[in-house]
């Protein structure tokens, strides 16, 4: 790589695809492989770099692709690995980069390493997961609690011993203190790696290791089962694999922690994940002064040399559009793709879907199963994308697996495309400034600050500089303005108008603004 070239995910634009949800290709309702190949095209035409696929394993579903029963395998419910051999050729020809999800925590409880785990205690497997004797009352062997509501202890009769699962008792958690289970998951990592993957997404990288004791969590202390120092050595490990590989291989991984544990994940010498996942954006309230401390203070702790990036919706939070409103989730595109870092988008956050709302006899999802009532599903962020106005968006011709949303005959990709302000040609339009202003993807990021419920900050590179204003209230706004003239509003009118000494913002409006020289 030439001295003064950045790896591809510096400059790139990653797009996150839930498989069930994007393109089913044989009617059975369920999105597939070659539908994702289906509609590559797309991808392009949007002007992202990379597609992070989540998983695609066999799997029993019981936590739709995360309890996976096999590495280097496709479940025939997505396909085969021709199809994704295909799907990986086909990305390639565009010129777009393939991240899987990678699931290294726990596996199904129907994996073949779990079976002979569970067969007996003296199996050869047995300390491939952390299995633990009753404590003395009978009950679970410490107090740690599923991400899934209850214990994380399942009493397994045959055996007569506990095993941990950090989540559904479908799930059993792996034993990353035994040596041949870190190889057996280094070995799946590189299966993929071979075949030209870009790089993975790393299923809650930050549980990986636990208490060698298993002590119980205090109330006041950091937990036990999580964020434990020899976790580091796994990602150090993980980040050496994928720097044997040419081509700039990327780890991501995910990572729920506050920003001082969070950045902790580069590593030392940054030889961590390229990208430990920030979510601060999702979980802070929507206004100007608490998102402005928020970068302010990701960039001041970020190690040297340490690129940040954002996330604004995933498969496991609420819809951007839901939480913040359809005209602020214009706003916050606009600050996804100009804040300095790496961005991932959520498929069809780009047209502004919001969640669907799922009746309890149309919930799919474990996490409302297992404590029903309390809000807790994700089933309305994972609906069916919307490709057109047919009944089932251009989906499926069969039944799709979630409702689909009720707006789609007008909010869909095909009549978006026809709408030169759409939700759809902001994000083009961002993606394509984003591309050619050098500022963007690779300036620095100075002056964050909030005036009177705006956000702004200046992207400069090489003497050029951009300014950002971002209305995050609902009403009208008069503020202090650099002479320029404007690149893009987030109602798309104005463009090419000079501005200064003053701005005025619209509500919830985002200016984008080429500063003179």
């Amino acid at each position: 790589m030439p001295a003064n070239s950045s790896p591809w995910w510096k400059t790139g634009v990653i797009y996150q695809v839930y498989p069930r949800s994007f393109q089913d290709t044989n009617s059975d309702g369920i999105g597939d492989l070659p539908g994702i190949t289906r509609r590559l095209d797309y991808l392009v035409s949007l002007g992202v770099d990379a597609l992070w696929i989540s998983p695609f394993y066999p799997s029993p579903m019981a936590d739709f692709g995360y309890d996976v029963a096999h590495y280097t395998e496709v479940d025939p419910l997505f396909g085969s690995l021709a199809d994704f051999d295909a799907l990986l050729a086909a990305a390639h020809a565009r010129n777009l980069k393939v991240i899987l999800d990678f699931v290294p925590n726990h596996t199904s409880d129907q994996h073949p390493w779990f079976l002979e785990s569970r067969s007996s205690r003296t199996n050869p497997k047995r300390d491939w997961y952390l299995w633990r004797a009753a404590a003395p009352d009978g009950g679970p062997p410490n107090n740690w609690l599923s991400h899934f509501g209850g214990p994380a202890w399942t009493f397994d009769q045959l055996t007569g011993q506990f095993y941990l699962h950090s989540f559904l008792n479908e799930q059993p958690d792996l034993n990353w203190r035994n040596p041949e289970v870190r190889e057996a998951i280094y070995a799946a990592m590189r299966f993929w790696l071979d075949k030209g993957v870009a790089g993975f997404r790393m299923d809650v990288l930050w549980l990986l290791i636990k208490d060698e004791h298993l002590r119980s969590n205090l109330a006041d202390s950091k937990p036990y089962n999580a964020d434990q120092p020899e976790t580091h050595e796994i990602v150090a490990t993980m980040r050496s694999i994928l720097d044997a590989y040419p081509g700039d291989r990327l780890l991501i991984g995910e990572i729920y922690l506050p920003l001082p544990q969070l950045v902790a994940y580069y590593g030392a010498q940054m030889q961590g994940a390229q990208l430990p996942f920030n979510f601060h954006l999702i979980l802070t309230r929507w206004e100007a002064n608490a998102i402005a401390a928020v970068i302010q203070t990701y960039e001041s702790l970020l190690p040297t040399a340490a690129w940040p990036n954002y996330v604004l919706g995933n498969h496991d939070q609420s819809r951007l559009a839901t939480r913040i409103g359809p005209a602020q989730a214009r706003v916050a595109a606009m600050l996804l793709l100009t804040l300095r870092g790496t961005p991932t988008l959520y498929y069809g956050d780009e047209l502004g879907m919001t969640d669907v709302p799922i009746s309890p006899a149309e919930v799919r999802d474990p996490a409302e199963r297992n404590q029903p009532g309390l809000g807790l599903g994700r089933d309305p962020e994972r609906s069916p994308m919307l490709w057109d106005a047919t009944p089932n968006a251009g989906f499926t011709t069969g039944t799709p697996w979630l409702p689909i949303l009720s707006t789609h005959a007008t909010l869909n990709v095909e009549t978006q495309t026809t709408q030169p302000a759409s939700m759809l040609a902001l994000y083009r339009k961002l993606l394509a400034l984003r591309r050619e202003h050098a500022a963007l993807h690779s300036g620095s990021l100075t002056d964050i600050s909030a005036y009177e419920g705006v956000l702004t900050y200046r992207r400069t590179h090489e003497g050029r500089s951009l300014q950002v204003f971002l209305n995050l209230t609902t009403e009208h706004r008069s503020i202090p303005c650099p002479a320029g003239r404007i690149l893009l509003t987030t109602i798309m009118d104005g463009e090419g108008a000079p501005v200064g000494p003053t701005l005025i913002l619209e509500a919830a409006e985002g200016v984008l603004i080429q500063l003179d020289d």
